[in-house]
């Protein structure tokens, strides 16, 4: 067995308290982070290479080409190989897509996915339709996180929730705003081969102040 832990969080594009965001992640000590509203602008891979050494991680995937979702990881997880998805573009709203990342611990491969959904309740159903597809092409155990701007029950959490585990189990802690948490729009869902030993929300002074989501862990085991 190989134990896992993923940590899913919008960091905000890191417009907020970049030392409390760092002093999170690091207390928080995930093997995978799975990073929304990471850079994805000009001199984006410098910018994520510094956010990673910042966290005490390295990048796994995504950046520009997953439209600002980013993998990190720790040294413990290799990074085998990466793949970018990117949702039609809707005139007059932000592109978005995914990051997937094929990973190995020891013997143990699975595959990180992650990423964050349109505010647009109209535009979100066709990307959660394009991203569930991807996700059911993927043959290894799956963990996805993200950011998915609705909370649960709603028609794109169905569906991309859909054959997965909710790693939250009964655990409906909101996520956002971080400073008075009262939606759930964050999520951590895994293969159903895969063991979910411990979910929680981090809701912390720290991470209150370095971000507006509050991030989540999911302390998982995986079959060899």
């Amino acid at each position: 067995m190989t134990k896992i832990r993923i940590l899913s969080y919008n960091v905000h594009g890191g417009k907020d308290d970049r030392r409390a965001l760092a002093e999170a992640v690091r207390e928080a000590a995930p093997d995978v982070a799975v990073l929304q509203e990471a850079p994805r602008r000009f001199r984006w891979r410098q910018k994520s290479a510094d956010l990673a050494r910042d966290l005490e991680l390295v990048v796994g995937g995504g950046g520009l080409p997953a439209l600002g979702n980013l993998i990190l990881t720790n040294l413990r997880v290799r990074a085998l190989t990466d793949w970018n998805l990117r949702y039609p573009l809707t005139p007059g709203r932000h592109m978005r897509g995914a990051a997937f990342v094929r990973c190995r611990v020891a013997r143990t491969t699975f595959v990180v996915a992650g990423s964050h959904l349109s505010t647009d309740a109209a535009e979100r159903p066709a990307q959660a339709a394009l991203l569930k597809q991807h996700l059911d092409e993927v043959p290894d155990p799956l963990l996805f996180a993200g950011d998915l701007n609705e909370n649960s029950g709603g028609a794109a959490w169905r569906m991309i929730a859909d054959g997965l585990t909710d790693a939250a189990g009964p655990d409906e802690r909101p996520t956002f705003p971080s400073t008075a948490p009262r939606d759930r729009l964050d999520a951590i869902f895994v293969d159903p081969r895969i063991t979910v030993l411990q979910y929680t929300v981090i809701d912390t002074p720290a991470t209150r102040a370095a971000s507006d989501h509050l991030p989540i862990v999911a302390d998982l085991e995986l079959d060899a």
